[in-house]
């Protein structure tokens, strides 16, 4: 098994005052209208990561990469980056948390070649997976005993409402997201080490962009976080609205920090 224990999410680049931010995007692609943001040379990721300071790897979700992989995409960005992956759909859309250990192991493997740079894990659980305490709890122990780092889970069954107290004793954050899949999910729940924001878009979820009203919302409930680091992700990627998304809000949180300065 890779380097996996004991990993915290490492402060945004320039973040002096308050919670860090790990701001970015589900991916990494660059929208080319967005491409006089970062920087002109390298691969994609290296050019991300040169504006950006963290990325959540939905690919993972879909399909297994190499260890080789996480490796080379871990030694292409700067020590204070992370990554958060995506757990695969063979867990938590096929086999639906059960009798998943082969596949967590096989995963964990992997991934743990991204070493101090996997910041957290996600787990996105499909709407028919209601929660079943049994199969959950023992879920959450077999992932537990192989995994000490940040993980965020975003349920979209209502029954997991009744999961805040497993998910407070097991450390695992659950994801504030918007739109929200029920009610209570556009806070953040669960453990309280950490937030992540999971930003789909709306009215039209994965299309539509935020307006600028609720990006300076968003960027006040961040400041006002007393968590010790949040995780904010903009999944609204089918138009290339997330990089303008994020890029809008990193200039907030900045112009906070130079005031603050």
């Amino acid at each position: 098994m890779g380097p996996l224990h004991n990993l915290t999410a490492a402060p945004v680049c320039g973040a002096k005052h308050g919670p860090s931010v790990l701001l970015g995007t589900a991916g990494w692609s660059l929208p080319r209208d967005h491409w006089p943001a970062f920087p002109a040379e390298g691969t994609h990721l290296q050019r991300y990561a040169g504006r950006l300071p963290a990325v959540e790897i939905n690919s993972s979700f879909y399909r297994p990469h190499r260890p080789a992989t996480y490796a080379k995409w871990a030694g292409s960005v700067p020590v204070g980056f992370r990554f958060c992956v995506k757990l695969p759909k063979q867990i938590t859309h096929e086999r639906r948390l059960i009798d998943c250990d082969d596949l967590l192991e096989q995963f964990l493997y992997a991934c743990g070649h991204l070493g101090e740079k996997l910041g957290c894990l996600l787990v996105q659980l499909p709407p028919s997976l209601d929660y079943e305490p049994k199969s959950a709890g023992a879920f959450i122990d077999s992932l537990r005993s192989r995994f000490k780092g940040p993980v965020a889970i975003e349920p979209r069954h209502p029954s997991w409402i009744a999961a805040e107290p497993l998910l407070r004793q097991s450390e695992i954050a659950r994801v504030a997201a918007d739109p929200p899949p029920f009610e209570g999910t556009a806070e953040p729940g669960g453990w309280q080490g950490f937030s992540y924001y999971r930003l789909h878009g709306s009215p039209r979820v994965y299309y539509s962009a935020y307006g600028e009203d609720w990006l300076d919302c968003l960027a006040e409930r961040l400041k006002a976080q007393t968590r010790t680091s949040s995780w904010c992700i903009f999944d609204n990627t089918a138009s290339g609205a997330a990089t303008a998304d994020a890029l809008a809000l990193q200039r907030r949180l900045d112009s906070t920090d130079h005031a603050n300065g």
